[in-house]
């Protein structure tokens, strides 16, 4: 019984740990946006780790404001995809590669809008995605109208729960 107890109360500790970490992140995130405004306005950044030369924007504090205006969504959204339990969470993967898609974009110099996402870029990302989200919704309203259960009850049944963040990652290849 003192094992078990024990077991238990060090997996809740360990909750509770990467539960501070994601929600310091997450409130941190305003912060690490305004990091742009610690980048000087030269279209030459040297820097004791790098050189950065800013060839499209002309000024490296431009080119530092768009990569965080891309980055810190996806933070949040892949912190959404890896915390969340619903049944859809893998919808959430086609914002991800879309601010992916866009910060490579926002990288390289020679592009000018970058912002314009070629919908064939996203597409095979929607192909596997859009009918998995499909088939597990009929598979839970198969179930909602054959069986005496809950939506809840349901939600519980397909949610695989990961105990580590290696098994999380696992799951999807």
């Amino acid at each position: 019984m003192t094992k078990e107890k024990s077991k238990f109360q060090h997996t809740d500790k360990n909750n509770f740990i990467k539960g501070s970490i994601i929600a310091t992140i997450i409130a941190l995130t305003p912060l690490l946006f305004q990091i742009y405004k610690s980048v000087p306005k030269t279209k030459i950044w040297d820097t004791f780790l790098f050189t950065y030369n800013s060839a499209y924007y002309e000024d490296a504090n431009v080119a530092f404001w768009v990569l965080s205006g891309k980055l810190i969504p996806l933070i949040l959204l892949i912190i959404w995809f890896f915390t969340c339990r619903h049944w859809w969470h893998h919808a959430i993967i086609v914002p991800i590669t879309l601010y992916i898609y866009q910060a490579i974009n926002a990288i390289n110099d020679d592009l000018v809008f970058f912002d314009e996402v070629n919908f064939l870029d996203l597409l095979p990302v929607m192909i596997i995605i859009i009918p998995s989200i499909y088939l597990v919704r009929a598979r839970i309203f198969y179930k909602l109208n054959t069986v005496n259960k809950t939506t809840q009850e349901l939600e519980d049944e397909l949610t695989f729960k990961p105990r580590t963040i290696w098994e999380k990652i696992k799951q999807y290849f």
